[in-house]
């Protein structure tokens, strides 16, 4: 094998892996996992303040 079938193996496994890709991407298997990840910079990771019985935010140091 030459050098240059090496080089045309390596870019035709390289376009069927893109291919792959692709497809997998646009595949409808794929498409509730990627909509669930479009909304993660919308959802509240902070759990709410709780206020104590004055009404001031709850702090144990004060």
């Amino acid at each position: 094998m030459e050098l240059n079938d090496f080089r045309i193996l390596v870019t035709v496994v390289g376009f069927v892996c893109f291919v792959g890709i692709c497809i997998w991407a646009w595949s409808k298997h794929a498409k509730a996992g990627f909509d669930e990840a479009a909304r993660l910079p919308l959802t509240d990771d902070d759990p709410p303040v709780q206020e104590d019985r004055q009404g001031k935010e709850g702090n144990t140091n004060g």
